[in-house]
């Protein structure tokens, strides 16, 4: 096509809410209405789908197929009653939340979202060539309009500042071990979605390219005279298929992406629960004993521990690793280690690779089978993997899938082992010549990479699941593509071990849960690099304790471990705050039922609770757990105190004496290196459920309370959703709630306590933690109040639920 064949439009089809726009050169694009708030674009130069299924998108759903969805399959949609109005060359449609207008001369859009009553132009598409219809390559453009002072939030994992404006990012999942959390790119996730902030009009948005791609983001990096301010996505494979997400600030946008990409996986409450890990044990040839090891010195330090990682290691025959091979002198009977770990309550976590090695002692069987990724002549895709070459798994092929799941069956799950960590799932094919079975179209490796870790995942997980179809499986990945919230945890990856580390990775976690994904953390005192000194692996530790992963791993340059005990001048110190992580549990396991239920990031940035507070979109080391506390981490050397901005719009109590701050004002905390109790603020009415049973090795004690922070005038409601932590059993009712409401007057607090749901939690006992400054005395309807005591700068109130 020349450049002065700008493609003219007409609308062809208008079947329900799908309307189809062609063009005479064969161009095409497909409008989809598909949610009040959710306008879906797809623009076909050649008239036809390059990848005609889609692996992302699964509104409301558990999963999907192996096969994915139909690009045209609009069930799982309310698809709603709309405008359509067309005047002369122009197009408008109009849902209740969105306002797509085209120019069908060159296919120019604009959107716009209601804002504060007002329709507010979100987006529009750069005047100048917004579309490839043949102009450049066979590359998938996209170019919009650029107002100075946007602000851009998401894309996944990405290193740097949390505002991605002014940035350019590939897509393109890479093992980067070691990574600067400041400047690295690409990182090891593909998540191409992200939210538009306008401040002026306060227009809050997001874009979704559903593509497996590898892609980019120019978020205003580029300059052209030619064509005013702009930024652009590009992928070099696949098909532009754009979903516009409207919502009345980021909350929505972020629960509705959520939704749109597939229901966030309910693991067991011990997942979020602190587990051990380090390379080091299982590379040891006495690993084993190594192992045993570390299950004495938790008995010794009386460190709370639910579960472990255990690393590639017990695979290995020589210095390199075999998948699903057990080095049976490390370990010579898998099931009584595993055993030996289940007796003590803690469950392992066994690291797998979607990579064979050459010499793999089931390469040829693999190789013959057709289940690796081939050239076309159908030898195997020679990678480098580790320490050789090898060929990766093509789970696109159905036999794959099942060798797979059995594979994790016999090897894993048969022998003891409760979970799987899929690791080293990057997928780091670049040769163009190698091919995937593609579910029967095969196609080159290089336009789909993530999907392979998108779908061993799903495999570890399927097999987990018909394993032991009574118990909810636990996954963890590293790796991972857009819908990875439907099967695992995840977390950073192989990062740095340095102050820089800790300060970026805090938001690198929160843009990944603005993107689909809030349960994730961090290795814990830095992975890669010199072991941490004292100070930064206790500060290290404060934040772990808050993060829904929480896990300290290493393989540090002087082969050191990072370990609770790895200092004995602050093991006691460690020890509590793991028992603060365990006290903790309840609000955690409830906001992962949250997740689940509601679509809600476990973890965000304060502007999502607070989108009108103008100083939360400006970048902060801040962190919300949750809708109610304020997590305020140290990230400098030498610090002993912490300030933090509270934001506007309620109170906030110092969670740790109860004092109160109004909202929108700067408070400095204090923050000392040898302490417990880490900067932590609760929002003025809220009741966080705790543990309140001491924390101990091996102890399943759990004795439910709640601290209560009460308003100065108003109401509240608090609950905590409850079941048997483990099993599938709340499907069919067996789980229930804690449920609180409390009136907070001048003259006093009335609490009202029920057990609610299906199965109402069985205990009749709850203990209340109130500020012991606020002397307004307490009255209780439907509950009689027992004892009280004081304890430092908390009350304790014991009820007897009737």
């Amino acid at each position: 096509m020349r450049l002065d064949q700008t493609p003219l439009f007409t609308l062809a089809e208008a079947d329900g809410n799908h309307l189809v726009l062609r063009a005479a050169s064969g161009a095409t694009a497909h409008v989809f209405v598909l949610e009040q708030d959710v306008v879906r674009l797809l623009v076909l130069p050649d008239g036809a789908l390059r990848l005609p299924r889609t692996w992302a998108i699964a509104p409301g759903l558990d999963d999907l197929a192996p096969e994915g969805r139909d690009r045209f399959d609009l069930s799982g949609f309310s698809l709603p009653a709309f405008e359509l109005q067309q005047d002369g060359q122009a197009l408008r449609i109009t849902t209740r939340d969105v306002r797509l207008s085209i120019a069908l001369d060159g296919l120019r859009c604009r959107w716009e979202t209601r804002c504060r009553g007002e329709w507010q132009v979100a987006a529009a598409d750069r005047p100048t060539q917004a579309y490839n219809f043949g102009w450049w390559d066979q590359r998938v453009y996209h170019y919009l309009e650029r107002e100075r002072g946007e602000q851009y939030f998401g894309l996944g994992e990405r290193a740097g500042n949390a505002n991605r404006a002014g940035q350019h990012y590939r897509m393109c999942n890479l093992d980067p071990m070691g990574y600067d959390a400041r400047s690295t790119d690409p990182l090891y996730k593909h998540i191409p979605f992200y939210l538009t902030r306008k401040p002026a009009s306060g227009v809050v948005f997001g874009l979704f390219y559903d593509t497996l791609s590898e892609c980019s983001f120019d978020m205003g990096r580029e300059m052209d005279n030619y064509h005013g301010p702009y930024r652009y996505f590009m992928a070099e494979h696949g098909d532009l298929d754009l979903y516009f997400i409207a919502g009345d600030g980021p909350a929505a946008v972020t629960q509705r992406y959520t939704w749109l990409t597939g229901r966030p996986v309910f693991s067991p409450k011990y997942a979020i629960g602190y587990s051990g890990s380090t390379m080091s044990y299982t590379d040891a040839p006495d690993a084993q004993q190594r192992m045993g090891e570390f299950l004495a010195r938790c008995r010794e330090h009386d460190i709370a521990c639910e579960s472990f990682h255990l690393s590639s290691g017990y695979t290995s025959i020589g210095n390199k690793r075999y998948v699903f091979n057990w080095n049976r002198d490390k370990f010579p009977d898998p099931a009584a280690f595993a055993a030996s770990y289940l007796a003590q309550g803690v469950r392992l976590c066994a690291n797998i690779k979607p990579a064979l090695l050459r010499d793999h002692p089931r390469f040829n069987e693999a190789a013959e089978a057709g289940l690796l990724v081939q050239d076309a002549d159908g030898r195997p895709t020679a990678v480098q993997f580790w320490d050789d070459t090898g060929a990766y798994l093509d789970f696109t092929n159905p036999q794959t899938i099942e060798w797979w799941k059995q594979r994790v069956t016999d090897s894993l799950l048969e022998q003891g082992i409760a979970a799987t960590w899929n690791d080293n799932n990057e997928y780091e094919i670049w040769s163009t010549e190698a091919r995937i079975h593609g579910f029967g179209e095969p196609r080159a490796a290089v336009e789909a990479r993530p999907l392979q870790t998108l779908l061993m995942m799903q495999a570890s997980h399927t097999a987990q699941r018909d394993f032991a179809p009574q118990e909810r499986p636990w996954l963890v990945s590293r790796s991972g593509a857009p819908g990875m919230q439907r099967h695992v945890q995840t977390w950073s990856g192989d990062n740095y071990t340095s102050w820089d580390t800790l300060r970026f990775n805090i938001k690198m976690g929160l843009g990944l849960a603005l993107s689909g994904v809030s349960n994730t953390g961090h290795d814990i005192g830095g992975f890669s690099g010199p072991a941490p000194e004292p100070e930064l692996l206790l500060r290290w530790v404060q934040h772990g304790v808050f993060l829904p992963r929480f896990s300290i791993h290493s393989w540090n340059d002087d082969k050191t471990v990072n370990e609770p005990w790895m200092y004995p001048e602050i093991t006691p110190l460690v020890r509590a705050l793991i028992a603060l992580r365990v006290r903790l549990t309840p609000y955690l396991y409830h906001l992962l039922w949250r997740s689940h239920s509601a679509y809600e990031p476990m973890i965000r940035p304060t502007f999502h609770d607070f989108p009108e507070d103008p100083r939360g979109w400006e970048e902060n080391d801040d962190m919300l757990l949750g809708p109610n506390l304020l997590v305020a981490s140290v990230v400098e050397p030498g610090a002993s105190e912490r300030r933090v901005w509270l934001p506007a719009g309620c109170d906030w109590l110092e969670f740790w004496s109860g004092r109160r701050h109004a909202g929108g004002q700067w408070i400095t905390l204090a923050a000392p290196l040898h302490s417990s109790e880490p900067p932590l603020l609760a929002r003025a009415g809220c009741a966080i459920p705790l543990n309140l049973a001491p924390a101990h090795f091996a102890s399943q004690a759990d004795t439910r309370g709640f601290q209560v922070f009460p308003l100065t005038e108003g109401s509240f409601e608090a609950e905590c959703f409850e079941d048997d932590g483990h099993s599938q059993a709340w499907q069919r009712g067996e789980h229930g709630f804690w449920w609180l409401a409390m009136q907070c007057t001048a003259q006093g607090l009335h609490l009202e306590v029920q057990r609610r749901g299906p199965r109402p939690p069985s205990a009749t006992q709850l203990q209340l933690l109130l500020p012991a400054n606020d002397k307004r005395p307490l009255t209780v309807q439907g509950a009689t109040a027992g004892a009280e005591s004081q304890e430092g700068a908390w009350r304790r109130v014991a009820l007897e639920v009737l």
